[in-house]
């Protein structure tokens, strides 16, 4: 992607947001969506074949309060997942330190069969988050928040775009919406309603043309 151009937002910690969070688009719902990894040239890879849950293969950053409390859920996670997923390691040992974690300090979930563990189980999608919709637990503090935000992400004073957000062909589906009107409710759950209002104000200073949130179905992995 191109460098970014960023618009001025009002609010106490982010300055500035990426103006195409507002005009680029991802498919709103993860789990009926075939995707596939997008090779250099823009094209699926050379082999066709689908790559489900293709954002999630490398891991993700986890919040050292994020791994305690999957930790501390592991029993409810553990049975969903795989025999030899329940007793593989579930993070990297290798704590990160960064500021814009909550905590300071990250580590990484650990990958398995080609991608993150917790993937590794009978359906698609997530673990903790099938867990919590099926045992009647809130996900919000658990499972990791960058995973929620996807392709949503952020640094320093800035609402951003994931890296990775071109590599999947989730990216710029037609007819799908804006990264912003897929992401607004969990930036609103992540960093609060103030932060939506920000951005809600650069929407429409953009330009852009939401899609109403109520006519999507917001399901990520």
């Amino acid at each position: 992607m191109s460098d970014p151009e960023y618009v001025s937002v009002d609010h106490p910690r982010f300055r500035r947001v990426d103006r195409a969070i507002f005009v680029r688009r991802v498919v709103a719902d993860c789990l009926s969506h075939q995707c596939c990894q997008i090779a250099d040239e823009g094209v699926p890879l050379a082999t066709h074949r689908p790559l489900l849950e293709a954002c999630c293969q490398y891991g993700a950053d986890t919040d050292l309060a994020e791994r305690d409390a999957i930790l501390a859920r592991a029993a409810s996670i553990r049975p969903l997942l795989d025999a030899d997923a329940q007793v593989a390691p579930w993070f990297t040992t290798e704590i990160q330190v960064d500021p814009d974690y909550p905590s300071g300090e990250h580590v990484r979930t650990a990958t398995f069969r080609g991608g993150c563990v917790f993937l590794a189980h009978d359906k698609r999608g997530c673990a903790i988050h099938r867990a919590s919709l099926e045992q009647g637990w809130d996900f919000h503090g658990v499972k990791p928040h960058i995973c929620r935000l996807f392709p949503l992400s952020y640094e320093g004073d800035a609402i951003c775009i994931s890296d990775d957000y071109l590599d999947y062909d989730c990216a710029d589906a037609p007819g799908a919406p804006s990264l912003y009107r897929v992401g607004r409710d969990t930036l609103a759950a992540v960093f609060g309603p103030e932060l939506v209002a920000a951005l809600d104000t650069a929407e429409a200073a953009v330009g852009a043309t939401p899609r109403p949130a109520a006519d999507l179905v917001q399901i990520r992995v």
